[in-house]
């Protein structure tokens, strides 16, 4: 019998202790007054909730899809000091996200962000210089107080060594810098979760249709769950709008005379099955302002990215053939042919950068967040990324406080008194929770070695829950695709604790199967049958 066969009566039914389901939590919103709604549950939106909720406000977040279900599970999955912004003289800038980097690694999710090196091939005729790389490299070093070690030049036979995929004609020398990188959906979920333990009310597939206002004052909005129809309505005393690229879309739902704030660059990525180790990412400039990245990833090798005008529906963007060959073809610059065979692809995605306003082109604007008040009190955030998210929401809320007349300030704790390194759920060492999985067994069962090592490193201690529903029902110990690491016990664990409603929102972000290229026909319906409905 197939791993997929065995599974149709398993996990139908929810756990003991697992989150409200969709009625109630709609009912909850209903009939409450909150002091902060927030619309959109990306990177600024789970940011502000869990922040605000930390303060003591009541708060309700919500989205019009999955819980960073757009741009904010696109990205190059990298919590980074961002080396390119030296050329532009941001010093003060990248020191910033060094801290906050360090901080995410260190104290607040060591079991979701995982330290990356960086080699930077330089090759003849290239364009920048190893003398002119190898004093970048060691000023951003010197930018994080040489916490990952220095920045150096190494030779091309040390780098092929690591990376037998390096390309190594006309290769010069190697710079060698120190990053982080993470899975952008588990950290999304994780501070999904952060947000309702400090007491957030939250739901996705909820689309906002319309705002609520008192005394020409938004107060709330009127919303559509997109998953069975039910119309239904939230106050607040605030109103946040934190939908990424659809932030105008909302603004112009306050005042129709509302102006663009924003622009939009389109990321592309693709996914590829690594032919040979792969022990550092490589970042190849293509000129002077693009790099583009080879890094390895959940087993993988992760290549982008693109950076070019989007003005289409936000809803429709997706890689397409031009995105995958430019990829491919700027790739070509430092790796090998045989690495880049398209039969190695297993997924491509796109995502889109929300920019400020304004002349020249997208790949020149700068990564800022832009936050504004609109006519009718709504408060709009959009911009910035993975690394600073935290920050951002330390900002945003700082903004809620002094906004003239705000009816938040006497009902929340200062920004300034909030505990800045507080973790997310799970925090543990992975390496101590995949020995545990491994060792603390019952009598004759036996987890796999990839999926214990999985499991801790996209859960942290949380994993010993996952492991539990496994324990409990054997079925929920297999794998969900024999090529995978993951198992069904997964499937369980994100529709009753971590909101997954559709396959997709299973098995492209709670999971790494889509990634992987092994969300088959068969391996999808089964996934539908155990959420207990057609997604």
């Amino acid at each position: 019998m197939s791993t997929l066969q065995s599974v149709p009566a398993l996990g139908t039914h929810p756990t003991a202790g697992s989150n409200p389901g969709r009625a109630e939590t709609r009912e909850q919103l209903a009939k409450a007054t909150y002091d902060l709604l927030v619309i959109g549950g990306g990177i600024l939106g789970t940011s502000v909730a869990w922040h605000a909720a930390q303060s003591g406000l009541r708060v309700a977040m919500v989205d019009a899809g999955d819980f960073a279900g757009a741009t904010s599970s696109a990205s190059s999955k990298l919590v980074h000091g961002g080396l390119r912004y030296l050329q532009t003289g941001a010093v003060k800038l990248v020191a910033e996200n060094h801290h906050e980097r360090r901080v995410l690694a260190k104290d607040v999710a060591p079991h979701l962000v995982n330290p990356l090196t960086f080699y930077l091939p330089v090759y003849k005729g290239g364009p920048v210089g190893a003398a002119k790389l190898g004093a970048g490299v060691f000023a951003y070093s010197a930018l994080s107080a040489f916490g990952d070690g220095m920045g150096k030049v190494i030779s091309p036979a040390r780098a092929v060594a690591d990376n037998p995929g390096l390309k190594t004609d006309n290769l010069k020398a190697v710079a060698v810098y120190y990053d982080h990188q993470m899975n952008d959906s588990r950290v999304a979920v994780m501070t999904v979760r952060a947000a309702v333990e400090s007491g957030a009310v939250v739901l996705n597939h909820a689309e906002v249709t319309g705002l609520r206002t008192t005394r020409g004052r938004v107060s709330g909005a009127e919303l559509k769950d997109r998953l069975d129809g039910t119309e239904f309505g939230i106050d607040a005393r605030v109103v946040l709008n934190a939908t990424g690229p659809w932030v105008d879309h909302l603004r112009r739902m306050e005042d129709k005379h509302a102006l663009p704030s924003i622009r939009l660059s389109k990321g592309a990525h693709i996914v590829m099955k690594r032919k040979s180790p792969w022990k550092a990412a490589m970042a190849t400039p293509i000129d002077k302002y693009r790099i583009t990245f080879a890094l390895p990833w959940e087993d993988q090798l992760l290549l982008g990215t693109t950076d070019e005008v989007y003005e289409g529906d936000p809803a429709d963007v997706r890689a397409t053939e031009k995105d995958i060959q430019q990829i491919l073809d700027e790739a070509a610059f430092s790796v090998k042919d045989a690495d880049l065979d398209r039969s190695l692809m297993t997924y491509a995605f796109a995502g889109l950068r929300v920019l400020p306003g304004g002349p020249g082109g997208v790949e020149k604007a700068k990564r800022e967040t832009v936050v504004s008040e609109g006519a009718g009190g709504m408060l709009s955030v959009a911009g910035g990324k993975w690394t600073t998210y935290r920050h951002i929401g330390r900002v945003v809320m700082d903004k809620l406080a002094k906004l003239p007349g705000s009816p938040l300030t006497d009902d929340m704790e200062p920004v300034k008194s909030l505990v800045r390194r507080v973790p997310l759920p799970g925090v543990a060492n992975p390496n101590a929770v995949a020995h545990r999985l491994l060792v603390d067994r019952e009598p004759g069962a036996r987890m796999d070695p990839l999926t214990a090592r999985h499991l801790a490193s996209h859960y942290g201690s949380l994993a010993f829950d996952v492991a539990r529903l496994a324990n409990e029902d054997p079925a929920l110990a297999e794998r969900i695709h024999p090529d995978g690491p993951e198992i069904w016990a997964q499937v369980a664990y994100a529709r009753d604790f971590e909101w997954a409603e559709t396959a997709d929102d299973v098995l492209r972000r709670r999971t790494t199967v889509t990634i992987r290229g092994l969300d088959s026909a068969e391996v999808r319906g089964r996934v539908e049958e155990m959420l207990g409905r057609k997604a």
